[in-house]
């Protein structure tokens, strides 16, 4: 298939094989087919490793992977080169759509669950304890929230997703010892944070 652009009807020549992943997410986001059609056969084997090391089930893995590349399609404009490389960007959409289906199933579970709870009054220490780890929750967030980006999504990375220092570094199309220096970092502020003394 041959995308025609520039507005003269002429038919341009379909993206080869070499051209970088930036350059065809440009080319993507002014509409060009033949563009996508390159980017899809690049990183839909990524994307869909990725969802199913989060989702784990074959077939909703592989439609959530197919959702991340409509989104990648849809919102090819809005990558922006000076944040980061191509790969990074569409691994972390999945990532991050992997992770939003899980909590909605979770969710959901929970929703049947305290259905089916409602008649049982819980204990006063239970609601204590509940209270409490809200709480705790809340505070991490806010301290996940005072991290720099780059912090953030390597520390949720590899402790929230389950990944490994090397992935997260592959994820993240970054040398292994940035992510190594940028996990110190946002620990040690994290630590500072939550007011978690070392002993």
């Amino acid at each position: 298939m041959r995308a025609i652009r520039g507005g003269r009807g002429q038919p341009e020549p379909e993206p080869s094989a070499d051209e970088s992943l930036e350059g065809l997410l440009a080319l993507v986001a002014r509409g060009d087919t033949a563009a996508f059609e390159a980017v899809y056969v690049r990183v839909s084997p990524v994307v869909l490793g990725v969802v199913r090391r989060v989702v784990r089930d074959p077939a909703q893995s592989e439609e959530v992977a197919q959702e991340v590349l409509v989104e990648v399609w849809r919102t090819a404009s809005r990558y922006d080169p000076g944040r980061g490389g191509a790969h990074a960007w569409v691994c972390t959409m999945a990532h991050r759509r992997a992770v939003d289906r899980v909590r909605s199933a979770q969710s959901a579970a929970d929703r049947e669950e305290r259905v089916g709870r409602r008649a049982e009054v819980p204990a006063y220490d239970e609601v204590a304890e509940e209270v409490e780890a809200r709480l705790e929750r809340e505070q991490v967030r806010r301290c996940l929230a005072s991290l720099t980006e780059l912090q953030r999504e390597s520390i949720t990375l590899a402790y929230y997703g389950g990944y490994t220092y090397r992935e997260v570094a592959e994820l993240l199309d970054v040398p292994l010892g940035t992510v190594k220096t940028r996990l110190r970092d946002g620990l040690i502020r994290m630590r500072d944070c939550l007011g978690v003394t070392l002993t």
